[in-house]
């Protein structure tokens, strides 16, 4: 059985309490780029709006290591696909509660309602 890595104590609640995360994914040439992620469980994951060919979210399934910002400090980190129905509801609920101004309901209501964005829930651990 593995035991999966925490992100320290102060980690989560920054990540908890910050509205864009910065993030590079894979090893590769890509820059740092904000999108949003919420904490759940203490355990922080990111849902995808597209799947564009050489976006973040593609990259990590090809290569899931990438590097997360957090208050300037960057943390090398691993992707892992989400496949557990309970924790897909979570981060819808996690989704809504954190992102609740009128602008950002239409991306709320798409990460819940399309099936291709609730299956590219991803979390991301500390390696």
């Amino acid at each position: 059985m593995s035991v999966r890595r925490a992100f320290p104590p102060k980690v989560v609640a920054a990540l908890r309490e910050g509205k864009i995360l910065g993030i590079r994914a894979g090893e590769g040439p890509h820059r740092v780029i904000g999108i949003w992620a919420v904490v759940v469980r203490d355990r922080l994951f990111v849902r995808s709006w597209d799947r564009t060919p050489g976006g973040w979210y593609q990259t990590l399934l090809e290569d899931p290591r990438g590097v997360i910002e957090v208050k300037g400090r960057q943390i090398p980190i691993r992707a892992v696909r989400t496949r557990s129905e309970a924790l897909k509801k979570a981060v819808d609920l996690a989704y809504r509660e954190k992102y609740d101004t009128p602008g950002a309901v239409r991306y709320v209501e798409g990460f819940r309602r399309s099936k291709a964005r609730r299956d590219s829930t991803l979390e991301l651990v500390p390696r």
